[in-house]
């Protein structure tokens, strides 16, 4: 419940940054300024994880579609193929917004509804757990996936998918108000300074 409440003070401190963003993106990409990508939630139940747009070809900047402020996307290949000069991130403000983690925070909705927690390991599609998990997926599984967790205090992009799958585990194994805290905290500087981010 205090998790969900703070969700909401968040949101409505962070509401501002992320309008104007998201009207920027809708004029930019001429697309809608929101994605919802399908991950693998909490048991198992399919999340539409809401995220800022960052990417978007100028080719086919809203070329053939209708405006609406939520784009659904099936892509299991998305997130494996992201690198630091992914071609499909092609503002500016995009590149600043993925950096600083802004494209993030439309997931504090997610909070609120009790489909996300603050920390905890990251959703990931049904691929990414097939492929990187294992066996352990049945684990991580049974934890709400967070917007912060501990591979994001620990390297963020430039980790492994290995790498990532340990802490992910540690995080799930070793859950604790301190470790909680400790994550929320130190996010706040990984977020300022945007290093090890893309």
């Amino acid at each position: 419940m205090c998790e969900r409440v703070g969700a909401v003070v968040l949101a409505a401190i962070l509401s501002p940054l992320v309008a104007g963003c998201a009207l920027a993106v809708g004029v930019l990409s001429r697309r809608s300024p929101l994605i919802a990508h399908r991950r693998v939630g909490w048991r198992g139940q399919p999340l539409w994880m809401l995220k800022l747009r960052t990417m978007w070809s100028r080719q086919d900047a809203g070329a053939g579609r209708g405006f609406r402020w939520i784009e659904y996307i099936d892509d299991e290949a998305g997130p494996q193929s992201k690198h630091a000069c992914d071609p499909r991130v092609t503002s500016r403000l995009a590149r600043f917004c993925r950096r600083h983690s802004i494209d993030e925070i439309p997931q504090l909705w997610h909070v609120i509804s009790g489909e996300m927690s603050l920390v905890g390991p990251r959703p990931v599609t049904a691929a990414e757990l097939r492929s990187h998990y294992g066996a352990d997926a049945v684990e991580m599984l049974q934890v709400r996936p967070g917007i912060a967790g501990l591979w994001q205090i620990s390297g963020r992009s430039q980790l492994t998918y290995s790498e990532r799958r340990a802490l992910d585990l540690e995080l799930v194994r070793s859950r604790s108000v301190g470790l909680y805290l400790r994550i929320l905290l130190g996010t706040i500087p990984e977020v300022w300074s945007g290093t090890n981010s893309w």
